[in-house]
């Protein structure tokens, strides 16, 4: 029996899952939804199945469908999969509305549908070699860089770029955000195109989280300093490497017994790096994180897991990415006397 799936959406994303699900062993990718028929039919020609321009027409076809539609649209498209208790994966963010999202929440607990995020990062190489570890981070940095794409311009870089960040922190942070500060630019359109936040939790670990659409190179980096190792993982390259205390206890003995000469004189002569014992992360990247997270999707609505990234998930990195962009919107870049507020600096004085 195989999977029986719906791409609603067949922009960049919603291409790229129509051609996972196509490809994937024992799933069937029965069509494909958008308002645009003529993008709807390239498309279905392209991976074999039906085009159509009425979620409604799709419902009935279908065990499962995937909301790849612009984000403004996740939960009108997802919503009459939902109340038919068909599963949804829709893609992050899960919205951009975070009271519609708790009613969506709502309505699928009420027709039993499971919703999954496409946070998609939760399923890189990196990430997912990283878990091996017992990490309770006390500090987190994360990068996440790129030259301008002139795609999701309906959101800025924090709905757009940053998004994965706050959820990996907030997977990894394991507690409740306390206080948030941020600032942030305009620079192409009247939405975020540069953004640097601080986030505080409540266990008492901070992350400070840095997403630009607008570099001339491109980086996705992430560093976690905990009591038990230091992890410095790069996403996009899918390495990283571990330095866990345990592993340098010999080392961290030895400089704690020593007088300040003495460690100004080995300094001389040694290479500290070289007396670390450092770990190679070893990702395993035989399978594309797209098709891992499809595969998850599938094992939740044929087995009844429970998603790896929940509709709740998904909706606390929208509450986390709302509070940054309401503290951009109320920075006061002249100091507190001036009158010049938000996101809209560029604009007045280009």
């Amino acid at each position: 029996m195989s999977f029986k799936v719906a791409v609603v959406g067949v922009g960049r994303m919603g291409k790229h899952h129509a051609r996972t699900i196509h490809q994937m062993d024992g799933a069937e990718l029965v069509c494909v939804v958008d308002a645009n028929e003529s993008a709807a039919t390239s498309v279905a020609k392209q991976r074999d199945c039906l085009a159509l321009t009425n979620i409604a027409d799709a419902i009935d076809k279908v065990d499962a469908a995937i909301i790849a539609t612009p984000t403004i649209a996740h939960l009108e498209a997802a919503r009459p999969f939902i109340e038919a208790g068909k599963p949804v994966l829709i893609e992050k963010p899960y919205t951009d509305d975070p009271a519609a999202g708790e009613e969506l929440i709502a309505l699928a607990e009420k027709t039993g549908a499971s919703v999954q995020v496409g946070h998609t990062e939760r399923f890189n190489p990196t990430s997912l070699a990283m878990q091996k570890y017992e990490i309770h981070p006390k500090f987190i940095e994360a990068h996440r860089i790129s030259p301008f794409t002139f795609r999701s311009a309906d959101i800025g870089v924090v709905l757009d770029m940053m998004i994965h960040d706050i959820d990996l922190v907030l997977m990894l942070a394991g507690s409740e955000v306390v206080d948030v500060q941020a600032v942030g630019v305009n620079v192409i359109g009247n939405t975020e195109d540069i953004c640097n936040a601080r986030l505080l939790f409540a266990n008492g670990c901070v992350a400070n989280i840095t997403a630009s659409r607008l570099a001339i190179k491109t980086e996705r980096k992430m560093r976690i300093f905990s009591e038990e190792a230091y992890l410095s993982v790069d996403y996009g390259k899918k390495v990283g490497v571990v330095i866990q205390k345990e592993a340098n206890l010999d080392l961290i003995q030895m400089a704690r017994e020593m007088d300040v000469d003495d460690i100004a004189e080995l300094a001389q002569s040694v290479d500290y790096t070289k007396l670390l014992k450092v770990e190679e992360l070893t990702p395993d990247d035989s399978v594309d994180p797209l098709t891992r997270q499809a595969e998850a999707f599938r094992r939740t609505v044929e087995e009844g897991l429970p998603p790896a990234c929940s509709a709740a998930d998904g909706l606390a990195a929208v509450r986390t990415a709302r509070k940054i962009v309401d503290c951009l919107e109320q920075h006061k870049w002249d100091g507190k006397e001036s009158a010049r507020t938000g996101l809209d600096i560029i604009n007045k004085t280009v």
